[in-house]
């Protein structure tokens, strides 16, 4: 009995919780069709440059311009998660995620599936002879819900130990094994609507002032459930084990206590299962106390908040060529937990955490090689370390993310254009510390194609293709675990990385 009571003891010190927040350096920048076919629009003039290129957006002649867009997005996110005990190797237990599932080199993958079905835009302008009025509507950042349906390795690596825990008590098992039921969902969505002004200022150059509303909601839900290991042998749920040995302790409490009382003519024997019934009734508390922590845990929280983004840009227009420049300043969040059940502790109704959108910085340009052909290159700089975030994790990145993108255009008729693009994405990750396998992202490179082509004298379609190739991201990191008495020295390993395919449709209109 000791020795089982010394081990789940320490056991019970352990926290089968995990953050659930999202968010990061993830903007959308795929806010027009007319993007997914050649990212470097930020020096193009078009009703897109609404968010692009806004002052540019000047010289599309007098009237209402019109841009509605639809898009379809599945992304994977996967994570190929490791832990050993250094103070075990050589031994079964040296990579405890081989017990439940994971590779013969202890790797355990874990994989997130999102999908956005609809995911919709629109753009309008209305321009007069030297001044343009603006009203755009998308998804600034996030869009759709990530599933975990076996959880998450940053759930897990606590439960895989208590083989390990078992072993180091003497408490061997010729099948030492665990199990647990997991499952974690995110939704994020920030829903942004924008509004400015154009002046043109000559033939040649228009500026622009606006501002974008920001709507931010997150959704979180998981639980963590039937968390059982290997005892004597058999497949043991943890929770039910404890409540059993729970009821036997106060059982025997109960019984020494009985037999105590019967021995009132023998106050030495009385004092001795007085003594007994004491011991079980401590053991029968730290029992309870222990299947408190096995017990399922859920989780059903959401988030919103809002902010206000400046924006201003600066558009140059002469002949051939086109430059333009645009300034979102960062946006400061506090999003607000509106919590249902939290049996983690982690996410308390009320709470408010900085979440902020960083500010970006564009520049572009475009030159006509022919009336028909047209080249453009774009440089995007995000001011994520300006972006304050829960305890500040902003400072954990090495730098700031930089944006490469080229792209071209060909009026292969008077009525088809076509055109491809590619973007270069540069995250300033350092160590990985800003990382977890809840919220990542990984430098990547983004290639799209697709055509414009007119279907009347004032409407277009354009239809798009893109994907996105991600690298990989290794992190490593020592963690120190006290549990059963001592401290558990264990090495985490994980290698993130993403994908991404979007395809969308959109109409413009000229009126």
């Amino acid at each position: 009995m000791n020795k089982l009571k010394t081990v789940f003891m320490g056991l019970s010190m352990l926290t089968f919780s995990a953050p659930l927040l999202a968010g990061g350096l993830l903007t959308n920048t795929n806010q027009n069709i007319a993007f997914n076919r050649n990212f470097a629009r930020d020096g193009a003039i078009g009703i897109d440059g609404v968010y692009s290129n806004p002052a540019g957006v000047a010289f599309l002649g007098r009237g209402l311009h019109l841009s509605l867009n639809i898009q379809n997005v599945y992304q994977t996110r996967v994570i190929n998660s490791g832990i050993t005990v250094p103070a075990l190797e050589g031994t079964p237990y040296y990579q405890p995620f081989r017990f439940n599932g994971g590779d013969e080199n202890g790797i355990k993958q874990f994989k997130g599936k999102a999908s956005v079905p609809i995911l919709p835009s629109f753009q309008a302008a209305l321009n007069y002879d030297n001044w343009g009025f603006q009203l755009g509507f998308a998804l600034h950042g996030g869009g759709g819900r990530a599933t975990f349906n076996d959880g998450l390795g940053s759930f897990e690596r606590q439960i895989a130990l208590i083989p390990a825990l078992l072993y180091q008590q003497g408490l061997t098992s010729d099948k030492p094994g665990y199990s647990v039921s997991s499952y974690v969902s995110g939704q994020q969505y920030i829903y942004g609507v924008q509004m400015g002004a154009t002046y043109k200022i000559n033939k040649h150059m228009a500026v622009y002032g606006g501002f974008r509303f920001n709507y931010i909601w997150n959704k979180y839900e998981g639980n963590i459930t039937n968390i059982s290991a290997n005892i004597g042998g058999a497949n043991e749920n943890l929770f039910n084990y404890f409540s059993s040995q729970a009821e036997t302790y106060k059982n025997m409490a109960f019984y020494y206590k009985m037999r105590a009382t019967e021995m009132a003519s023998n106050p030495e024997a009385q004092a001795q299962y007085q003594a007994i019934s004491a011991r079980y009734a401590q053991g029968a508390e730290q029992m309870d106390a222990t299947k408190a922590q096995f017990a399922d845990k859920y989780l059903d929280c959401t988030q919103e908040g809002w902010g206000i983004t400046p924006i201003i840009g600066f558009d140059y227009n002469f002949g051939k060529l086109n430059l333009a420049t645009r300034l979102e300043f960062t946006t400061h969040f506090n999003i607000e937990n509106h919590t249902k059940r939290d049996d983690t502790g982690l996410f308390q109704d009320g709470v408010n955490t900085p979440n902020d959108l960083p500010g970006v910085w564009t520049l572009g340009a475009q030159y006509s090689v022919s009336p028909s052909v047209r080249v453009m290159a774009s440089y995007h700089y995000f001011f994520d370390k300006d972006a304050e975030m829960a305890d500040n994790k902003q400072t954990k990145l090495s730098g700031n993310t930089q944006e490469f993108l080229a792209g071209a255009e060909w009026d292969i008729t008077r009525h088809i254009t076509v055109s491809a693009g590619g973007q270069r994405t540069s995250y300033g990750l350092g160590d990985g510390g800003y990382l977890n396998d809840m919220s990542f992202v990984t430098s990547s490179y983004s290639f799209g194609f697709g055509a414009k082509v007119k279907i009347a004298k004032n409407a277009s379609i354009n239809i798009a293709y893109f994907w996105t190739d991600y690298e990989h991201f290794n992190k490593e990191y020592p963690q120190t675990i006290s549990a059963a008495g001592r401290s558990v020295e264990v090495h985490n390993t994980d290698n993130f990385t993403r994908t991404n395919k979007v395809l969308g449709v959109g109409l413009d209109i000229d009126f």
